[in-house]
Formats: structure tokens, C-alpha cells, sequence
């Protein structure tokens, strides 16, 4: 199957092994993964900051380039969340039936990672191997806006070497939510405080996610804290075999 990988924002400037990671596990399970060159933002930081007409272009460049696109792989909840949610809102909107038309043709190829190994690809054992003790946090969008469920602990447990442990009160926010974090910083802060501790509580190496936004939000006070759990998105611990482990 060919694979277009929609990178998002977040990866792109800052975790760039998310993306490696991504390519190296789907090649690895047999799959060709192209990266279309003219893709960029999905819109999101704009829209859901309010700035719904600055999103619209940005929602039609997306559609120019991974138009035609087979399967569209995106390792990120909420970037698949603002297409699922809001591009149909904002097509509807315009009142086109051709750009309503091509919304629904996208989001019906559209997949956050751990959608599309269990759902689409049919598979929970990725051959993954990481001799670590990893907790998840299920992130905001993934749990309410995509509900994808235990598709995550799924894959993690199927990977040799790994114990999962279970983060308490795994449905609570981190505090991050893009915008929220920077405009009520001292609630972002205390939720955080609350989320780390859930984290040190499981005794685990790792925190692992489907977003490294919220991942680089506790990963940033578990740092600071100097607490030596650190955080790897979900596709550096799948993408981990004997040969070579997700540094």
C-alpha cells in the first residue's frame, strides 16, 4: 500500500523522529511511505484560536496536495481531529458541493497512526521490541474527539519487552491544549502537576502518547523536575526493534 504521511507542525519543527519513526515501522510492515513536499499546517493553531477565515486556505492546500492520496498516515490525535471535526464545519460553510465532496472523499483516508495499524491495517503485533516500563496518556482529542479507544495499549502491549502500566485517571487533561496553556498558564500548570504525578506513580521509564504536544508538555516538567522518565511518542517506541531502539 502507498502511504502519504502528513507530518503536522509540532514533528515537523520539533520532533523530527516521530516522523523517521513513522516511516521506518509502516516500510518495515511492507508499505511505501511518500512525503508530499507542499504540505504544511492543517490549520489548526488557527482555527482553534478563532482565526476560522486565515484556516480555510490552509484547509484547501491541504486537499490540493494529498489529493488523490491512497491512505493518509497523520501521528497526531488533534491535527486528525481538526480535519474530522471542523473540515467538514467549514466546507459546509462555503456551501461548495465540490469541496464538500472532496472533504468526505479525505476524511474517509485519513488516519492517526494506531487507527491505521489496528483499523485499516489490521494488525496489533508490529513486531516492536522495547524492554522498557512505559505508561500512556491518552490525549484529549484522541479520547473525545476520535475515540480510538484501547487502540494504543493494544499495540504496546504487543510489543516484546515492554510492561505497560496504567496511568490513574488516564481521561485528565495534561493542560497543554495548544493556545490554553499559553492564556490561563497557572491552571495549565496545576493540571501538569497533577498529570506528573499520575506519571511517577506508575514507576515507569517512559511516558508515551499519539501527540507531542501534550508529550513535550509533561515531558518538559519531568525534565525540570530531573524525575528521569522521559517522553517518546507512540511511533519511536513501535518503530524500536532488537536492531535499534527509539533513542
Amino acid at each position: 500500500m502507498l502511504i502519504s504521511l502528513f507530518i503536522t507542525c509540532y514533528n515537523d519543527t520539533l520532533f523530527p523522529d516521530t516522523g523517521k519513526a513513522v516511516v521506518s515501522l509502516l516500510e518495515r510492515l511492507g508499505h511505501e511511505v511518500e512525503f508530499r513536499q507542499a504540505q504544511t499546517c492543517c490549520g489548526q493553531m488557527h482555527y482553534n484560536s478563532g482565526y476560522l477565515q486565515e484556516a480555510v486556505p490552509m484547509m484547501h492546500h491541504f486537499l490540493d496536495v494529498f489529493q488523490g492520496a491512497e491512505v493518509i498516515c497523520v501521528p497526531s490525535s488533534s491535527c486528525v481531529a481538526m480535519i474530522r471535526d471542523h473540515y467538514p464545519k467549514m466546507a459546509a460553510k462555503s456551501g461548495d458541493p465540490v469541496l464538500i465532496r472532496a472533504v468526505d472523499v479525505l476524511l474517509n483516508r485519513t488516519f492517526e497512526l494506531s487507527e491505521l495499524l489496528v483499523d485499516k491495517l489490521g494488525i496489533t503485533d508490529v513486531g516492536a521490541y522495547f524492554p522498557h516500563i512505559v505508561t500512556l496518556h491518552p490525549s484529549c482529542h484522541s479520547l473525545r474527539s476520535l475515540h480510538v479507544g484501547d487502540k494504543p495499549a493494544q499495540l504496546l502491549r504487543s510489543v516484546r519487552g515492554l510492561q505497560l502500566r496504567e496511568l490513574s485517571e488516564p481521561d485528565q487533561c495534561c493542560g497543554f491544549g495548544g493556545t490554553f496553556a499559553v492564556k490561563n498558564p497557572d491552571v495549565s500548570a496545576a493540571m501538569l502537576s497533577e498529570k506528573v504525578q499520575a506519571v511517577l506513580e506508575t514507576r515507569s521509564e517512559i511516558c508515551t502518547a499519539l501527540d507531542n504536544s501534550c508529550l513535550m508538555h509533561i515531558g518538559g516538567a519531568l525534565s525540570r523536575q530531573r524525575t528521569g522518565v522521559r517522553c517518546l511518542h507512540l511511533a519511536e517506541i513501535l518503530a524500536s526493534t532488537e536492531k535499534g531502539e527509539a533513542s
